[in-house]
């Protein structure tokens, strides 16, 4: 793994935080940012430590995807040690960082798709992926996983070319990304410590959710639900309504928004 510390000193230059980011880990390739921050999350690094890729030749996403993240675009790997209580918060935190961070360099209004994509105009420019240990009422760490495209072609991948775009695609302009970065890991610190203090951020998540009053299909596990996407809870649960009346409450899955 060799490091890249041009990058590394290019973030912490506009860095502007109390903790996240203060132990910054650049390199060039990586098989997974997350990978390595679990790594080093159980040989007890500290918290706010962040793992970046210029490229990742085995990114993940969530429910076993693989996420493409050549270089040009972020992968970012960041370390907390939240209380069981606030674990759940951690995706809100997460998405509504990306979402203010796209609006402050681009002033584009992006959206979530329930539970964790970042969307713009309905292709995904962003996918995030939370993952922790936890025993018993203690969670040793958690990793939020920030996978942000930037300078992404999604042309060049057939797979992925009608549903995905990037920042470039969307804005034609050069997008920096030591800049980006670093407003995105001050915007995580900032609604970390704010929830940590007892703020609600929900009703900010909740209101830029994309998926509210739609049609969907819901899988969760072996599982698959229909029905229109009705609320989301506090805890981040989405409530479905299915064409019977009946409601399902519904802790996490992949959501396909359908046509009826």
């Amino acid at each position: 793994m060799k490091t890249n510390r041009q990058h590394a000193r290019a973030i912490s230059s506009k860095l502007n935080t109390q903790f996240v980011g203060k132990q910054l880990h650049c390199y060039n390739t990586l098989t997974s940012t997350m990978t390595v921050a679990r790594e080093k999350a159980v040989k007890g690094a500290q918290e706010g430590t962040v793992i970046i890729a210029e490229e990742q030749t085995s990114g993940r996403g969530r429910m076993g995807r693989t996420w493409r993240s050549p270089q040009g675009n972020l992968a970012l790997s960041l370390i907390l040690k939240p209380n069981l209580e606030n674990l759940p918060r951690l995706v809100m935190i997460a998405s509504l960082a990306v979402l203010r961070t796209i609006k402050f360099l681009t002033n584009i209004d992006a959206t979530i798709k329930w539970p964790n994509d970042v969307l713009i105009k309905d292709k995904k420019v962003c996918g995030i992926l939370i993952e922790s240990e936890v025993k018993g009422e203690t969670v040793n760490y958690a990793i939020i996983g920030i996978g942000l495209n930037i300078y992404l072609d999604a042309s060049n991948f057939p797979d992925i070319s009608t549903i995905a775009t990037s920042l470039r695609q969307e804005t034609a302009q050069a997008v920096s990304k030591p800049e980006l970065t670093a407003i995105l890991l001050s915007e995580l610190e900032k609604l970390y410590l704010a929830v940590k203090d007892g703020a609600t951020i929900y009703k900010e998540w909740r209101a830029h959710m994309d998926t509210l009053g739609k049609w969907v299909e819901v899988k969760s596990g072996k599982t698959t639900e229909r029905g229109v996407a009705e609320d989301i809870m506090p805890n981040g649960n989405l409530i479905l309504r299915h064409t019977d009346g009946n409601t399902t409450e519904i802790l996490a899955g992949d959501v396909t928004v359908l046509k009826r």
